[in-house]
């Protein structure tokens, strides 16, 4: 692990409260709404809300390198363009700490290796588990397959509803946000991104 990213995360132990002060800011939202955290129902909210969050937000505690350090040189000399599409993810806008639903589409060409499949959807999990926008959450996703693989070039397709939009303010059902990001080849070729993009959106006609 980077040892830069190492002493971020150490920091963020560090200046961590406790399980026990989560638990009570938790109770002081459920005051503040007007509901009685000492009521049957709520009684054990506060402990579920943290252990919640310990799924939710788990990304601050990964690393994606983890996830991108094994590749497989043995693929026969395949050079093409690799596509992983409509991997679903939950993210919570940073502004408003409600969900951003959606999909993200990664593609990759390799150079001399590859990586698990699985692997970029583990990517993708990091960053979205962390409160988010939608922009710098495209940005990290493409910029850490880029410095740690290293291929001869990335392109990432993200769409997602944003619940900050459809459940409050101006409340609009449906709308969808789509941010993309192009590094390498598909940077430097206007046919390539055309492919990338035909291949994403084929399946949506």
């Amino acid at each position: 692990m980077d040892a830069i990213v190492k002493s971020s995360l150490n920091d963020n132990n560090k200046n961590r409260p406790s399980k026990e002060e989560a638990e009570a800011a938790v109770r002081v939202l459920l005051k503040y709404i007007g509901e009685d955290p000492d009521r049957e129902g709520l009684l054990d909210t506060p402990k579920r809300v943290v252990k919640s969050y310990n799924e939710l937000y788990k990304g601050y505690d990964e690393d994606p390198e983890t996830h991108l350090e094994r590749v497989f040189e043995e693929v026969s000399g395949y050079q093409d363009i690799v596509l992983v599409k409509d991997i679903e993810f939950f993210s919570h806008c940073e502004h408003h700490m409600v969900p951003i639903i959606g999909k993200v589409h990664i593609a990759y060409y390799p150079n001399q290796h590859v990586v698990g499949l699985s692997k970029l959807a583990r990517v993708v999990d990091v960053f979205t588990r962390r409160l988010q926008t939608q922009e710098n959450m495209t940005a990290e996703i493409i910029n850490s397959i880029d410095n740690i693989l290293k291929p001869r070039g990335v392109a990432v397709y993200v769409e997602a509803e944003h619940m900050c939009m459809s459940m409050r303010g101006v409340k609009k059902r449906g709308a969808s946000t789509v941010t993309t990001s192009f590094a390498g080849i598909f940077n430097d070729s206007e046919a390539e991104k055309r492919r990338f993009m035909d291949l994403v959106l084929s399946a949506k006609s």
